[in-house]
């Protein structure tokens, strides 16, 4: 019987949630930009809509967490992480929410001024 464990093929197409949770997100120069924090899963359909992005702090004390639209990320095999096509004057500028405040997660309002930060249609319009 297979374990959780055949996730950790950076060969194949499926990976666990834990292994995704620090992995590095990289800019288009391969350029490191943070880590990935956590995934956000719409709980109807199953599909991931964010990977939220710590950034900006010093060893991890005083990072802000960036939501990124899932699908503005890319596996890269060589770095060994995923690339955004986003710069980090660009990152800096995008809403995003530190430790201790609460993230809007449902407040529509947020999740389309972040959609349109990115150019990307909000979660829920493109979710089955």
């Amino acid at each position: 019987m297979a374990s959780l464990d055949d996730t950790n093929d950076p060969s194949g197409r499926l990976i666990g949630a834990t292994q995704v949770q620090g992995t590095t997100v990289y800019d288009p120069a391969g350029e490191k930009l943070g880590r990935v924090e956590d995934v956000m899963l719409d709980k109807f359909s199953g599909r991931v809509a964010y990977a939220v992005l710590s950034f900006g702090g010093f060893l991890g004390i005083g990072d802000r967490f960036y939501p990124l639209p899932w699908d503005k990320l890319r596996y890269d095999m060589e770095l060994g992480g995923y690339v955004v096509d986003i710069d980090r004057a660009t990152l800096e500028g995008a809403p995003s929410f530190a430790e201790n405040e609460p993230a809007a997660w449902s407040d529509r309002a947020w999740g389309e001024r972040l959609a349109g930060y990115y150019g990307t249609k909000p979660f829920w319009d493109i979710m089955p």
